[in-house]
């Protein structure tokens, strides 16, 4: 692609990743309804707060993403094979920059001390790790043997992005309530894995024949299933 029409295409996808901003752009309605699905439904305003900071933090820099999608090696023609797909990359890129952004927190953000400390288990399944990893394989193995390559590159790179967002979202410095810390570090590890579970179906099993659908509509369920909130988060620090 010449630059003068990947500039162009960069536009446009800009223009995308703004509308959708502007329609997603969170408030405090938004925040409450975040909340409530990962397990705080009855959230006082201070908790909301924190929800909406968090959703903002991601939702920010969806159009600066899908501006530089045109320029990533092979992102462009993958948008083009899988349709709405590359809204995956993005989501997946800006959890990633809103978790290191978080690594420092606010000044003035409260800060309360975790009894025990707390690993990866604790924000995500092990069942979702070990589906996450199986599925990463499996479709790095599949894009290998039939050679094809770009697709292997981007899913290797979005399973590495993915398990960013979820180490980032297990270190990052406890702030504010402990049962939202908890809440959102959970969504951020669990949507991460669906999402790089999500691209392994879209990359790898695009589908034109039978194995590769049922493929496909099997790792797909495991990115609904992954990245959909639990019934029960564990309990805080100071539950216990």
């Amino acid at each position: 692609m010449h630059l003068d029409s990947m500039v162009g295409v960069a536009i446009l996808c800009g223009l995308f990743g703004l509308i959708i901003l502007v329609a997603l752009w969170p408030g405090r309605r938004q925040g409450a309804r975040l909340l409530a699905k990962w397990g705080l439904p009855d959230a006082n305003p201070d908790q909301v707060s924190v929800a909406v900071l968090y959703l903002r933090r991601r939702r920010f820099w969806y159009p600066w993403l899908f501006v530089g999608l045109p320029f990533i090696p092979g992102a462009a023609d993958f948008a083009n094979a899988n349709d709405l797909s590359a809204i995956m990359p993005v989501l997946l890129l800006g959890g990633l920059i809103a978790e290191v952004l978080a690594q420092r927190p606010s000044p003035s953000t409260r800060r309360e001390a975790v009894l025990a400390p707390r690993g990866i288990l604790d924000f995500a399944p092990l069942w979702a790790i070990i589906v996450t990893a199986l599925a990463a394989l499996a479709a790095a193995i599949h894009l290998a043997v039939i050679g094809e390559w770009t697709l292997f590159g981007i899913t290797v790179a979005a399973t590495a992005v993915a398990w960013g967002v979820v180490l980032l979202a297990v270190r990052r410095p406890a702030a504010g309530d402990p049962d939202v810390d908890l809440a959102l570090r959970c969504r951020s590890a669990r949507v991460a894995l669906g999402l790089a579970t999500g691209m392994c179906a879209t990359t790898a099993w695009p589908g034109g024949n039978l194995p590769s659908f049922l493929a496909f509509v099997v790792t797909l369920a495991a990115f609904i299933a992954i990245a959909t909130p639990p019934r029960k988060l564990p309990a805080t620090a100071a539950a216990k």
